[in-house]
């Protein structure tokens, strides 16, 4: 599950939280999460050779990637930020345009790969910077092994059903490593909750919990059920 030529997309960032877009994206094209894998992202300024830091004006990346540097660029507040497609691919702006007077955030691997230089090292503000991807699918996936449940729901809108909906891991000592809300459209201050839960569906027990917790949510639907990834690999 670690070969990234199966579709991924990032969905949770150690520094900046939830790529809310992303879980908008899985709900709407109904997709099956097969697997995960968490990456550590390091950050550089590139830009062309022979350019220098005092000649940079506009710097391009992922609106990820400028988040995660934002004690950096403030510190070049005369800088033009422009949110661009990805990482990689500002990197591969900044080498069309052949202008010294832009930079990219992007790793050494897009430097190496567009011919640019890095100007500033390591510029993340978070030394322990890491994103995790969801591994994606059209049909879900078994595996005998799997530890980690998603799935998204919603509740009543009635005082204290979140609560009693959570109440079903906590009795049940399952542990919740991750809850994101996403706003239901049409459906002003509504939400479907994305929740991250360790557990196996071929265990009997926690088949149960969540057969039963399925009967007191407005909407259910389990995304995956996959092995965790527990380690962390530099990129």
């Amino acid at each position: 599950m670690s070969n990234f030529s199966i579709p991924r997309a990032p969905i949770e960032n150690s520094s900046t939280g939830g790529i809310t877009e992303v879980y908008d994206l899985i709900h709407q094209f109904d997709c099956h999460v097969v697997g995960e894998k968490y990456v550590r992202v390091e950050h550089n300024l590139l830009g062309l050779p022979g350019a220098a830091l005092e000649d940079i004006r506009e710097v391009y990346s992922h609106p990820q990637g400028l988040d995660q540097c934002r004690g950096y660029l403030k510190r070049h507040g005369d800088w033009v930020l422009h949110p661009y497609f990805s990482t990689s691919q500002s990197a591969a702006k900044v080498q069309e345009t052949g202008d010294p007077h832009l930079a990219a955030i992007a790793n050494k691997t897009a430097a190496g790969l567009y011919g640019l230089e890095v100007l500033v090292p390591h510029i993340n503000d978070n030394t322990t910077n890491y994103t995790r991807f969801f591994i994606l699918a059209a049909q879900p996936e078994e595996r005998e092994t799997a530890d980690k449940i998603t799935l998204v729901l919603t509740v009543r809108h009635e005082p204290g059903a979140l609560y009693h909906v959570l109440g079903y891991f906590f009795y049940n000592s399952m542990n919740m490593t991750h809850l994101e809300s996403r706003p239901m459209k049409g459906r002003p201050f509504e939400y479907f909750f994305h929740i991250d839960v360790m557990g196996s569906l071929k265990d009997p027990v926690t088949y149960h919990v969540l057969h039963n917790l399925k009967d007191h949510c407005n909407y259910f639907k389990i995304l995956g059920n996959y092995i965790a990834d527990a380690r962390r690999e530099c990129t």
